[in-house]
């Protein structure tokens, strides 16, 4: 009963904060990283020459490097060059950076998939190449990419809880204060496991809402 009435009374209260920080962390981040993920990828597969390196070069940069290191570098390494951004901004543009990378990746690989044919129609048709892969390319390309993208919507999700490492106190932040005052480290970080929980199958049913929405007729999947 003891632990029941700390959850209730002190652990949901600073959750239910901590949870709001999260959510204004995540959907600006996802959003903002599916637009990049999206220009990268295009750049990588239709870009020229130079347009192409520098998508690659980024890729490589924000896959390569540790997301707690990218953090770090926004948050305390900018001021050395006179730039300050709040632990919330910071938080955004390291997440956003690095889910980029990540959904360029899945991007690349559904506009590779896309039949050269298509390609071949839209260009008969008098389309410009950047209307070809706008309209005719890249539509395609995103409901095979979808899954993917999806995936890392989740692990942007999970990764979040790396905020409070620079001093962004969004869920797992709150738990961490809350558990070091109270030491009931189970009790809270139990309670925070279910709230990533809820929050992961959510947006997996929303992401499989959205896959069944953008599917075409006549290309599912049959189980056989």
């Amino acid at each position: 009963m003891e632990q029941v009435l700390f959850i209730q009374n002190e652990v949901l209260p600073a959750f239910f904060k901590g949870l709001e920080v999260s959510i204004l962390l995540i959907v600006p981040s996802a959003v903002c990283g599916l637009c990049l993920g999206i220009l990268a990828g295009s750049l990588r597969v239709y870009g020229g020459r130079i347009a192409s390196r520098v998508a690659n070069a980024y890729v490589v940069l924000f896959r390569g490097i540790p997301l707690v290191v990218q953090l770090f570098i926004w948050y305390f390494g900018l001021p050395y060059f006179g730039i300050y951004l709040s632990p919330f901004a910071a938080s955004v543009v390291g997440f956003s950076l690095c889910s980029g990378a990540y959904h360029s990746e899945y991007i690349r690989g559904a506009l590779l998939s896309i039949k050269r044919g298509q390609m071949l129609a839209a260009q008969a048709l008098g389309f410009s190449k950047l209307q070809m892969v706008v309209f005719v390319i890249l539509p395609q390309a995103l409901r095979r990419a979808l899954p993917g993208c999806g995936n890392e919507i989740i692990y942007l999700i999970k990764y979040s809880s790396l905020a409070y490492m620079i001093t962004c106190i969004e869920l797992t932040g709150e738990a961490k204060i809350l558990a070091s005052q109270t030491f009931k480290y189970t009790e809270v970080f139990l309670t925070v496991g279910v709230f990533y929980l809820v929050l992961i199958t959510i947006a997996s049913w929303f992401l499989s809402l959205l896959e069944a929405r953008l599917r075409l007729p006549g290309f599912e999947h049959h189980r056989v």
